[in-house]
C-alpha cells in the first residue's frame, strides 16, 4: 500500500459508513468515513499486527 488516497474497507460495499486506510510518510492512517477529523496513525509493522489480532480474534469480545 503506498498511496495518500484513502482507500474504504471491501465490507463496507456501498455503505457511507466505513472504515478508510492510506500511507502518508512510511505511515499507515485510518479513520472513519463518518467522523474523517479524527485520525490514527501507526507503522505498517504495527498495523499489520493488528490486522493479524483481528483475523486470530483477539478483539472478538469487544464487539
Amino acid at each position: 500500500m503506498a498511496s495518500s488516497v484513502w482507500q474504504k474497507s471491501s465490507y463496507s460495499a456501498a455503505n457511507d459508513t466505513c472504515v478508510e486506510v492510506r500511507t502518508v510518510n512510511g505511515l499507515v492512517e485510518l479513520r472513519e468515513s463518518d467522523t474523517g477529523d479524527i485520525i490514527v496513525r501507526t507503522t505498517p509493522t504495527k498495523f499489520a499486527k493488528f490486522l493479524q489480532g483481528i483475523k486470530a480474534g483477539e478483539f472478538d469480545h469487544h464487539a
